[in-house]
């Protein structure tokens, strides 16, 4: 549903969403492989939060001088 992924000096920041079924939704963020952040939604207007809070960190991310990139499934 929703994945972005950059780049920085040989570093991997990976976010996505992906629907869950009849669990709802699930948020991930990992950085080199490794689980930062992972959130279960049930209501759909959190999702929507949870991206607007996504696209805004990448933002971030990508001032501060990381690359975005295609991301790999």
């Amino acid at each position: 549903m929703f994945t972005q992924e950059l780049t920085n000096a040989g570093h991997v920041r990976r976010f996505e969403i992906r629907s869950e079924g009849a669990e709802g939704w699930e948020m991930r963020v990992e950085q080199d492989s490794a689980l930062v952040r992972c959130q279960r939604f049930t209501d759909w207007h959190r999702v929507e939060r949870a991206v607007t809070r996504a696209t805004l960190e990448i933002a971030e991310l990508q001032n501060a001088g990381w690359t975005l990139r295609t991301a790999t499934p």
